[in-house]
């Protein structure tokens, strides 16, 4: 158990440091806020995807193997598709929110450009990882392992969410990154990735997310008043 309780840890460590980078400034535009980039922002991401290369290394008594041997020792026949639907979880929960009428920082317009920027970026490497690295999943299916799709995947919504509403709510972050989080582990139990995995394609999500918000040029509705999220 003692891979487990590691495990445990490093992810209470890792959302906790994403809340806090979530503590972003901005500056005024005519008609919105622009999400202003800073290197403290890099701090968390970077980390992650430099644990998930360290992981990925070593043999038979590395971490991402034990893992996979404690997993296998203590719940081999575990299997569950719902991580399928919850890495797509963040992005539907932000745009029902702004069908509720709750207001976020940016319009839609805009944010879906965002988003939409951020998920080709996202896809582009992670489907560059994949390819390059050929590593064999834990199930041994096929060699595509490193680094984790739909962690890159979870984590790229969380972070869009976060953004889009973790101003007016304080709460937001923990709720969107435990579930990132969430998915990453029910990949590792459904023995589809290692930790390495997990780690690399957490960081990435998170970064590409960023990238596509402090690149925004934030052509779209300048016309209207964005009114920023009470905090």
């Amino acid at each position: 158990m003692k891979a487990y309780r590691y495990l445990f840890s490093l992810y209470l460590a890792v959302l906790a440091g994403q809340i806090h980078a979530q503590q972003t400034t901005v500056d005024s535009l005519p008609a919105i806020h622009r999400l202003k980039y800073t290197p403290r922002q890099l701090y968390i991401p970077g980390a992650l995807m430099l644990a998930g290369l360290l992981a990925n290394r070593g043999g038979q008594e590395s971490l991402k193997m034990e893992v996979v041997e404690e997993r296998n020792e203590h719940m081999p026949r575990f299997h569950t598709h719902i991580d399928n639907y919850l890495q797509y979880s963040p992005i539907a929960a932000a745009y029902l929110l702004d069908a509720c009428g709750v207001k976020s920082r940016t319009d839609v317009l805009n944010r879906t450009a965002i988003l939409i920027k951020g998920e080709l970026m996202m896809t582009a490497l992670v489907s560059a990882g994949k390819s390059g690295f050929h590593v064999l999943r834990p199930d041994g299916s096929t060699h595509n392992s490193f680094p984790s799709g739909h962690t890159a995947q979870a984590f790229a919504g969380a972070t869009f969410l976060s953004t889009e509403y973790g101003e007016r709510f304080r709460w937001m972050p923990y709720a969107a990154y435990g579930v990132a989080s969430g998915v990453g582990c029910l990949r590792m139990a459904n023995n589809r990735h290692y930790i390495s995995d997990v780690l690399m394609g957490a960081g990435l999500g998170v970064l590409t997310m960023k990238v596509a918000y402090w690149t925004h040029r934030y052509k779209w509705g300048r016309h209207r008043q964005q009114i920023r999220p009470v905090e």
